[in-house]
């Protein structure tokens, strides 16, 4: 195992919630502890990226991002990682595809809101993400339906478990997914940034 790198334990349940966390706000504890609840996770480990590939401007300094983060997570179930930086990785499907290599026996869910759903077709090799990990798609407002309906999701409509099997999710063979509706919360990181400027 690299210095600085997560801890885990074969057979552990670890969601993976990635992003610039630019900054991290309430919705993101709010998704790892539902996440944590409804699908019976052990951590939720979130992977503050280097970047985002589909970003036009880069983020803030990854320390200030970090240690925001930190201070936001307030669960002891939620580990706060630069773990992509340490491997010199950006894009998901490399990310995951070093996980399963540095942590066999992990079983490991990816978790994204509803709205990353929708474009998720355009991520970099999608498919391979679906055919690797299990995801649990977080309902988030004026994106939930849209979700339902997305390419990806018409694509997968036969890996889809139903919200009330959520918590099979970790231990189904990729490809699977579910999508879980939770209390809504309206935050997201573009709009802090912009009440900061």
């Amino acid at each position: 195992m690299r210095t600085g790198c997560p801890l885990a334990r074969p057979g552990q349940r670890i969601g993976i919630l990635g992003g610039s966390f630019d900054p991290a706000h309430q919705g993101h504890l709010l998704i790892s502890q539902v996440a944590l609840r409804r699908l019976g996770l052990d951590r939720v480990w979130w992977l503050v990226s280097p970047g985002n590939p589909l970003k036009a401007h880069g983020p803030a300094p990854l320390a200030t991002r970090m240690a925001a983060a930190r201070a936001t997570a307030r669960d002891p179930r939620i580990l706060v990682t630069d773990i992509e930086a340490r491997l010199g990785l950006r894009k998901t499907a490399d990310t995951l595809h070093a996980l399963a290599r540095l942590y066999p026996g992990v079983r490991f869910v990816w978790l994204m809101g509803s709205d990353n759903m929708v474009q998720f077709h355009h991520w970099d090799r999608w498919r391979a993400i679906a055919d690797q990990v299990p995801i649990a798609v977080m309902a988030r407002p004026g994106s939930r339906l849209a979700a339902r309906h997305a390419v990806a999701a018409s694509i997968l409509r036969r890996a889809r478990l139903p919200e009330a099997r959520a918590a099979l999710l970790a231990q189904a063979r990729p490809p699977a997914w579910v999508l879980l509706n939770l209390p809504m919360s309206g935050l997201s990181s573009t709009e802090l940034r912009k009440g900061l400027r």
